[in-house]
């Protein structure tokens, strides 16, 4: 098993508190003699419209010197999880889990909003000591 971010737990305590029900922590997604292990599964029943909704959620604290490096490698990873998800359950959106600190700072650099917008990445952005989301970004 892949070693676990530092917030792990941190994001896990937040969905739940969003009424979200963790259904893997790892999510498995086998493709041919490939292994992906996503951080989290969740899902929610939207008692209005009588649908569920499911969701993945890959964590990252970005808490290294390069946030850059950092970024580049949570990219690569959103990507492949992305895509291995497509084939095997499409039905389930992968969201990138990024501190709040990191979102007001790096994420709010042209070059990285660029990179959002283009890569369509959906974020997840969450404090991790009151252990909540502070905002979904689609």
């Amino acid at each position: 098993m892949a070693a676990r971010d530092l917030f792990h737990d941190a994001v896990k305590k937040a969905l739940q508190k969003e009424e979200w029900e963790i259904t893997a922590d790892p999510l498995i997604v086998k493709i041919q003699g490939v292994k992906f292990e996503i951080d989290l599964a969740a899902e929610k029943i939207l008692a209005a419209e009588k649908l569920g909704q499911k969701i993945a959620v890959e964590i990252k604290s970005f808490l290294n010197n390069s946030a850059i490096t950092d970024f580049h490698l949570a990219l690569g990873q959103f990507l492949n999880y992305r895509l291995a998800l497509q084939i095997k359950e499409p039905e389930r959106t992968l969201y990138l889990a990024v501190p709040f600190d990191t979102f007001d700072s790096f994420f709010e650099e042209p070059f990285i909003q660029q990179a959002v917008k283009v890569y369509q990445l959906k974020l997840v952005v969450y404090d991790p000591q009151k252990e909540v989301v502070v905002e979904w970004k689609e």
